[in-house]
């Protein structure tokens, strides 16, 4: 079994192997609005390379991190724009 590290998304605590990012725990986790855009239309991960910036959120307190890219590390708190 892998080894998992826990972290909440929206308030949410999950588990996800160690080496999963953001964007793919989000997913997983059954989200699939990460934020909206100035329009109010929902967006996510578009590229999954970190060029487009679709997938940006606020990690621990941080706005605009790039989910796609960044790791998972336990305890990190997690929040979509999409709600």
């Amino acid at each position: 079994m892998p080894e998992t590290v826990r972290l909440t998304i929206n308030g949410k605590p999950v588990s996800v192997p160690v080496g999963t990012t953001v964007a793919a725990a989000i997913l997983r986790g059954g989200e699939h609005v990460f934020r909206r855009s100035v329009s109010g239309m929902p967006r996510g991960p578009l590229c999954g390379m970190g060029i487009c910036f679709e997938c940006r959120l606020t990690i621990d307190g941080r706005s605009h991190q790039p989910s796609c890219q960044t790791p998972c590390r336990a305890g990190m708190d997690i929040r979509t724009d999409g709600l």
